[in-house]
């Protein structure tokens, strides 16, 4: 099954995640299909960037996306 999830990044105690299209068997942080963007959720406000008509053509696709991402998704208008 593929999913819209997020992969960590950034150093400890300081995440920065890429939105990330993967199959779900792929570890949190291993290989994936397409980058669709990125997530700092350090930042007042958080910033959110994703490329709106990628995720929507997945979505489109059957991906499903995590929790996390259904709510990231909404708040960037892709859903």
């Amino acid at each position: 099954m593929v999913k819209i999830r997020l992969k960590r990044m950034g150093m400890k105690k300081e995440p920065f995640y890429r939105v990330v299209v993967t199959d779900s068997r792929n570890p949190r942080d291993g290989r994936f299909i397409e980058e669709l963007g990125y997530y700092n959720p350090l930042t007042n406000p958080a910033d959110i960037k994703i490329d709106v008509e990628r995720a929507k053509y997945w979505l489109g696709n059957g991906a499903q996306p995590t929790d996390t991402m259904r709510g990231l998704l909404k708040k960037a208008g892709a859903m």
